[in-house]
């Protein structure tokens, strides 16, 4: 009886590995290459094993692509909004929110890079990437509630914070040759003038 348990445990945690080395290698591959040009034969040969063994464990896009984006958020979770709440100045808070965000994606580009390239022929890539977008949205809403406006102010707060705070908005700067903190500069001096305009 003992034998035969520790069998089936020993079987579960080959298991276990073989599955998180085939996570693995689907996020090294999709990183790489992007996730519209990562094939399931790319995957198998990367982990070490056959296709089959791949669907068996994943049967389709959707719980592949699950598990992928939970393993990568793990290793490279997005800024925790708490890193900021304490600040109860608006301008403090979303200067330390855009910092946070764009060190971020300086650290993350090359994922994020093919991930939004990508999200538009894959299909099951949209629900984790709807997931991210909803927590830039709720970043933006939570800054924007610091600055305690209301009416047109409010919503151009919320216009720009959640541009501002998208990845595509850091590429572009970034691309622009603008330094993260200039870009943090920059925001800061959009969102200054909504403020004043909105006192006004």
């Amino acid at each position: 009886m003992e034998n035969r348990k520790y069998t089936k445990t020993r079987r579960a945690k080959q298991q276990d590995e073989t599955r998180e080395r085939i996570v693995e290698a689907a996020v090294k591959l999709h990183e790489a290459l992007g996730p519209a040009h990562t094939s399931i034969k790319a995957i198998a040969e990367e982990a070490g094993v056959q296709r089959l063994t791949v669907y068996r464990h994943f049967p389709d896009d959707v719980s592949l692509f699950q598990a992928c984006t939970s393993h990568y958020l793990g290793l490279h979770p997005p800024p925790d909004m708490a890193g900021w709440a304490e600040a109860a100045d608006a301008g403090e808070r979303s200067h330390t929110a855009l910092t946070a965000v764009y060190r971020y994606y300086r650290q993350t580009e090359k994922m994020w890079r093919v991930a939004y390239r990508d999200v538009d022929q894959i299909e099951a890539l949209r629900g984790p990437m709807a997931r991210f977008e909803a927590y830039l949205d709720q970043v933006s809403d939570d800054l924007v509630q610091a600055w305690n406006e209301t009416g047109a102010a409010k919503k151009q707060l919320q216009d720009t914070l959640r541009h501002a705070l998208r990845f595509s908005t850091w590429h572009a700067l970034k691309n622009a040759k603008l330094t993260d903190k200039k870009m943090v500069e920059l925001v800061q001096a959009w969102l200054a003038g909504i403020g004043k305009s909105g006192s006004a």
